[in-house]
């Protein structure tokens, strides 16, 4: 095995394949898809100029990776790897995480851990790490068994960013350049990046889902009701119809990292794990 820095879209590249061979190695594993990493890269971050650390095998197939994504309230590191890697690789990704970490001066860093992975919180607790009470969660849908659409309030009009709408709908939480990085990802459909415009013509609902052609996994990230137009059904709406749109394109299971009701009531059932979270201000 050899590790080397990546950056930039080649890092991008780099890891939604990891993320694909993850998937399709372990149809049922915890953790992130490609469409994450795609949607992570939706604006410039600090850490983009340190590169993303990527190991590979004899192949020159990426294997596993240490990942530091700067959020802006925290950076998030993530150690990935395809299921099987040997012990002693996986043991040599996480050794590398901590100095990777420490490259980092910026906001408290959170690491993302299975919490069935005693040896990964053992060693995190070691490195002076310590538990936060939110986590994440997965939460599945099988395609069959998604939700019809109901109606929308007279008045309210769904489209997509085929039809366009500039600025982009995104751009007021994700900065100005949203458009633009959002087209640069291989797994972003622009029928599929969903908006709800009310009576006013502002936009009141916005839902993104990712249909990934490799895996068939469709993901769900994000989906946003302002407040004044909560509680009408326009977010079941979204949902409903980003889930067909999904199925349409192939895919077969439908995810997202969330047990919220929204998700619970289309029929999600979360998973039994949920991964735990753990911060420290100086690795």
């Amino acid at each position: 095995m050899t590790t080397t820095t990546v950056h930039g879209l080649d890092a991008l590249s780099t890891l939604t394949s990891l993320c694909q061979r993850s998937r399709l190695a372990d149809p049922h594993r915890r953790g992130w898809e490609a469409a994450d990493v795609q949607w992570w890269w939706r604006r410039a971050r600090r850490t983009d100029e340190l590169g993303q650390l990527v190991m590979l095998d004899a192949s020159g197939e990426p294997v596993g990776a240490v990942v530091l994504t700067d959020f802006g309230h925290d950076c998030q590191l993530d150690v990935l790897s395809v299921p099987g890697i040997a012990a002693s690789d996986l043991a040599e990704l996480w050794g590398l995480a901590a100095p990777r970490a420490r490259r980092w001066d910026g906001s408290p860093i959170e690491v993302v851990v299975d919490d069935h992975d005693r040896a990964a919180a053992a060693s995190l607790t070691d490195a002076g790490y310590g538990p936060l009470e939110q986590g994440g969660v997965d939460a599945w849908l099988d395609s069959s068994d998604r939700p019809a659409p109901g109606m929308l309030p007279g008045g309210f009009e769904l489209h997509s960013r085929v039809d366009r709408r500039d600025p982009h709908h995104l751009e007021a939480r994700n900065g100005a350049t949203v458009a633009k990085r959002l087209a640069e990802c291989g797994l972003y459909d622009a029928s599929l990046d969903l908006f709800v415009a009310a009576p006013s013509g502002e936009v009141c609902a916005y839902g993104l889902f990712w249909a990934d052609p490799v895996t068939k996994v469709g993901l769900v990230e994000p989906m946003r009701t302002e407040a004044p137009y909560e509680h009408q059904g326009i977010a079941g709406h979204v949902l409903a119809t980003g889930l067909g749109l999904l199925a349409a394109k192939g895919c077969t299971r439908l995810k997202v990292s969330s047990d919220g009701g929204l998700y619970t009531r289309a029929g999600f059932v979360a998973g039994p794990s949920v991964w735990l979270t753990r911060r420290v201000t100086q690795p």
